[in-house]
């Protein structure tokens, strides 16, 4: 007789697990908050689904952060190319954009999550929607289903309920009271990819917010002494950052507010010239001719660039081709807090390494699996969020099945 296995969760993580037990004969019945499947897969693919990225294992895995070691097992099994293949097997084909990211050749959602629910339901797998997790042990799980309670046996479980960015679409953390209630160890849940708060004047917020900020880079050094330098564009908002940039260094600006209160980074605002050639251009200050003008014509800067010198710099500092060439490359801009988790890409935080076997088994609920963004753990934007999310799963829904198989 075949096992019954729960997964709870319908996002890529729990679908992945789904899959993989009903491979290896096991009914597998799949429980939903909400009304349908993938509901942020399908939001996160609507400019563009970026499943992936090409760059090579050794880069691809320091994409994680301190915990890439612990993940190391779950996504050398299932890497880039593996879910690549993956993809091409639902019959859909994928190509390498110019930034390394790997996208689907149509380059939505939609085609792919729906071959891939047509397999997972011709292999068996069955789906029960609108029920919210109430309540959990290791053999059933209760729900609400649309005001009636609801439990449900399973010989297993995996749970991947996402972590509590955009809750509206699912992911909205309640799993972690559950899971505190049985002694399970739990990490925070706190925003990344995130945009963040500074103080700006008055005039900045008025006049530049909504002003896109291209061309620059970041830079901002980490207390072991590291100096992470990226280049790109973001927003700034009437309240601080938002954008590609920003999010990028989201992990690093939210662990020195955590710490300090605050955090800084250095913008240069005009990446591709160097300090001494912008001395040279600057050098040619014609009489009663404004900064803004004198800025525009020697270096081409202008509006919110040009805004956020004024910003950040007493007027003395601007008035030497030296110390002007100075403020250009370290412009220097303080944080003070993140963007609310309800509001951000992705979160970090979640159920501690610690607390489960290499199997992704919780030790305090045997038969109770996790996958997904419910880990703790967190990733840049680029396809590294979506692909540890599709090897947890997988991990997990193997791990299912070995447990089984040695209790068989």
């Amino acid at each position: 007789m075949a096992n019954q296995v729960m997964v709870i969760g319908a996002g890529p993580a729990g679908l992945m697990a789904a899959e993989i037990m009903a491979a290896a004969g096991h009914q597998v019945v799949v429980y939903d908050a909400k009304p349908s499947a993938c509901r942020k897969f399908l939001l996160a693919g609507v400019g563009g689904m970026n499943i992936t990225h090409s760059e090579a294992y050794d880069d691809f895995i320091q994409r994680y952060y301190d915990k890439a070691d612990w993940l190391s097992s779950a996504i050398r099994q299932f890497d880039n190319q593996a879910l690549r293949d993956w993809i091409h097997g639902l019959g859909i084909d994928t190509f390498v954009g110019s930034s390394g990211r790997v996208f689907p050749t149509d380059m939505k959602a939609a085609p792919l999550l729906r071959h891939w629910l047509s397999r997972l339901r011709e292999a068996g797998v069955e789906f029960h929607m609108r029920h919210k997790m109430l309540s959990l042990n290791s053999t059933c799980a209760t729900f609400d289903h649309q005001g009636e309670t609801v439990t449900a046996d399973a010989d297993a479980i995996v749970l991947a309920m996402g972590g509590a960015s955009w809750p509206q679409l699912g992911s909205d953390g309640a799993w972690q009271s559950v899971l505190a209630d049985k002694g399970v160890g739990l990490s925070l849940l706190r925003s990344t990819n995130c945009g963040f708060y500074s103080r700006w004047s008055e005039h900045l917020s008025s006049k530049f917010a909504g002003s896109p900020l291209k061309g620059v880079a970041f830079s901002m050094p980490l207390a072991n002494g590291q100096i992470v330098h990226k280049k790109g564009e973001c927003i700034v908002t009437q309240d601080g950052m938002e954008g590609s940039l920003i999010y990028a260094f989201s992990k690093y600006l939210r662990d020195a507010i955590e710490a300090q209160g605050e955090a800084s980074l250095s913008i240069d605002l005009l990446p591709d010239v160097s300090e001494p050639q912008l001395v040279a251009k600057l050098s040619s200050k014609k009489a009663k001719e404004s900064l803004s003008k004198y800025l525009k014509r020697t270096t081409g800067l202008s509006g919110v660039k040009v805004a956020l010198l004024h910003e950040l710099f007493a007027k003395a500092v601007l008035s030497s081709p030296e110390s002007l060439a100075h403020a250009i490359k370290h412009s220097p801009v303080s944080f003070y807090q993140t963007k609310a988790i309800e509001e951000v890409i992705s979160s970090a935080g979640g159920v501690c390494e610690e607390s489960l076997n290499d199997d992704l088994m919780l030790s305090k609920m045997p038969g109770v699996f996790c996958a997904g963004e419910m880990l703790d753990w967190e990733a840049p934007t680029g396809g590294y969020l979506l692909t540890a999310c599709f090897a947890t799963g997988r991990l997990a829904g193997q791990g299912v099945c070995r447990w089984l198989a040695a209790k068989a």
